[in-house]
């Protein structure tokens, strides 16, 4: 605390959805061998936990024990699941141990982002405080209306729709309960790798 008492933001917990390895990137069999899939789910995994850093508090909500000794490694607090069930309920696990450990508010982080970076995060977290509260702040994933990262405060201000048109269905959650929602357009958090097109669109851009 300061010497005029203010004890700055209210704290941002970083939560980033690992998938188990061995089954990540499945889509990408047309291009990449097993080996190869499994060392590029590592590598954006990593990537995607050293980014989280620029939060208050870095949680993992981990598919397999090889990703849990990951994050753990780079300091993480880990949520292993014992059976994955998907993207929206290990989010929905992630929040409440947040909401639990007083986060104030959330990013939930995809980990199959191969340009974020702790630079892009702190970017998201300070234009997400600007809202005010209640608000959701949206990273749009590249032509497929889905969302690669969001922003909510507090941590339960809208339901979670991960999947098919997640953007607009966060849009309009928000909207129905009179919360402020508002896009966040960085490169960095803009591509994820899911098909073929997206490796070349990432060796277009390096």
């Amino acid at each position: 605390m300061g010497l005029s008492g203010d004890p700055g933001p209210a704290p941002v917990w970083v939560v980033v959805l690992v998938k188990g390895f061995d089954s990540a990137k499945q889509r990408l069999s047309p291009v990449l061998d097993p080996p190869a899939r499994r060392s590029l789910a590592v590598e954006n995994a990593e990537r995607a936990l050293r980014a989280a850093r620029a939060g208050d508090h870095v949680l993992a909500v981990c598919g397999s024990p090889e990703a849990a000794e990951l994050a753990e490694r780079l300091g993480a607090e880990v949520l292993l699941e014992e059976r994955p069930a998907g993207q929206n309920p290990a989010a929905r696990r992630g929040l409440e141990h947040a909401e639990a450990g007083g986060a104030a508010a959330v990013v939930l982080l995809s980990s199959d982002l191969p340009l974020v970076s702790d630079g892009v995060v702190a970017e998201m977290i300070s234009a997400g405080r600007r809202l005010g509260r209640p608000a959701v702040l949206a990273a749009a994933a590249t032509g497929r209306g889905g969302t690669n990262a969001l922003y909510l405060s507090p941590p339960g201000a809208v339901g979670l729709h991960f999947g098919d048109a997640s953007l607009e269905k966060f849009a309009e959650d928000a909207a129905e309960r009179s919360v402020r929602f508002a896009l966040f357009e960085s490169s960095g958090l803009a591509l994820d790798l899911d098909e073929p097109s997206d490796l070349e669109a990432l060796r277009a851009r390096r």
